[in-house]
C-alpha cells in the first residue's frame, strides 16, 4: 500500500515498501546509499518535497521518476534527499597545505601561461570552492591569475544555485581569517548577509555533475577536492569513484579527502600520502595541454 501525502507536515509515515523503493531510486539516479532507520526523515523530507503539488502518493511519485525524462523530477527528488553539511575553512590543515606545498607552483605555472584546474567534487553551496579562491588570490596579489580556474560541482541543483548567489550569513565567515572575511566580502543591505566579492567568483565556475554517471570533462586536474561526499555511496560506488578521480589528478597534483573517507591502497600506488587526508600523486610536470571541458549535448559543464 502506498503512502498518501496530506500535506500536513513531517508526521506522515512512509512505508517498508516504499522506502526499499526509495532508497533503490535514490541509489540508481546517484549513488546514494540510503541505510535502514531512516525513515522518518525521508517521510519529512519527501513530504516537504510533494507539498503543493497534485502528487497524490509516494507510490505515484516514483513511477513518475522512474521515467527518464522526467528530469525536472530527479532532480527534485534527489536534491530532496541529499544532505548538504558545508563550511568556510573546514578542516582548515587542508588549506594550510594547500596554500604551502601546493599553489605558489601553481600560481607561478598559470602567470607563465600554463593551465592550472582545480576541481571541487561535491561542491554544496559553495563554501569549499570560494575558499580555494580565496588561497588563490591570497597569494596572487592584485597580479593576474592566468588560466587558472576552479571547477565547482555538484549533483543538487537547488544548493548549486545558492553557491553561484554566493550570499552567506555573516556568522558563517567566523572560520575565515579575518583578512579574507574582509577582503572577499561585501554586506548587503539586507540584514547580516554578506556577498562574494566578484574576484572569486571570476575564478569559479558551478556546474551540475552526478558522480556516478559520465563526466563530460576532458584533461586532469592539479587539485582535486572531494571530502565528506563518499561516505554516503557504499563500497562499490566508492572504489569506483576513488578511481576516476585518482586517474583525473595530474603528475605532481593532490586529491584530498574527508577525514572519515578512505582510498583503498591499490588505487593509491602511484600517491604519497603527506597528510591527514592528502595524497599527491608521484612524478611532476603540468596538467595536459588540451585539458578542456568537453562541449557534451547538456553543455553542463562548459565553461
Amino acid at each position: 500500500m502506498s503512502l498518501k501525502i496530506h500535506h500536513q507536515g513531517p508526521h506522515d509515515q512512509i512505508s517498508d515498501e516504499n522506502y526499499r523503493q526509495v532508497a533503490r531510486l535514490l541509489y540508481d539516479l546517484s549513488g546514494i546509499h540510503l541505510p535502514v532507520g531512516k525513515s522518518a526523515m525521508v517521510s519529512s523530507r519527501l513530504a516537504r518535497c510533494l507539498r503543493g503539488t497534485k502528487i497524490p502518493s509516494i507510490d505515484a511519485f516514483c513511477k513518475l521518476l522512474s521515467n527518464p525524462e522526467n528530469l525536472a523530477a530527479r532532480e527534485k527528488f534527489v536534491s530532496a534527499l541529499t544532505t548538504n553539511t558545508t563550511q568556510f575553512h573546514r578542516e582548515a590543515h587542508h588549506f594550510d597545505y594547500l596554500r604551502a606545498q601546493i599553489l605558489p607552483d601553481l600560481i607561478t605555472r598559470a602567470r607563465v601561461g600554463g593551465r592550472v584546474r582545480i576541481w571541487s567534487a561535491g561542491c554544496s553551496s559553495g563554501e569549499e570552492a570560494y575558499g580555494l579562491a580565496f588561497q588563490c588570490l591570497d597569494l596572487g596579489g592584485r597580479n593576474p591569475l592566468g588560466d587558472l580556474r576552479i571547477l565547482a560541482t555538484d549533483i543538487d541543483c537547488h544548493t548549486l544555485a545558492r553557491a553561484r548567489d554566493g550570499i552567506y550569513p555573516a556568522a558563517a565567515l567566523r572560520p575565515l581569517p579575518a583578512s579574507q572575511a574582509t577582503a572577499y566580502f561585501t554586506r548587503i543591505n539586507t540584514g547580516n548577509m554578506v556577498s562574494v566579492s566578484d574576484g572569486p567568483r571570476a575564478l569559479v565556475a558551478f556546474r551540475h555533475l552526478n558522480l556516478k554517471a559520465d563526466w563530460p570533462i576532458s584533461g586532469n586536474f592539479d587539485v582535486i577536492f572531494c571530502r565528506n561526499v563518499a561516505i554516503y555511496f557504499d563500497e562499490q560506488v566508492q572504489a569506483r569513484l576513488w578511481r576516476r578521480l585518482c586517474d583525473r589528478i595530474s603528475p605532481g597534483g593532490a586529491i584530498f579527502i574527508g577525514h572519515s573517507e578512505h582510498i583503498p591502497e591499490e588505487i593509491t600506488g602511484d600517491f604519497h600520502v603527506v597528510g591527514n587526508g592528502i595524497f599527491r600523486r608521484k612524478g611532476s610536470g603540468p596538467s595536459r595541454p588540451e585539458q578542456t571541458l568537453k562541449k557534451e549535448k547538456s553543455h553542463e559543464l562548459e565553461g
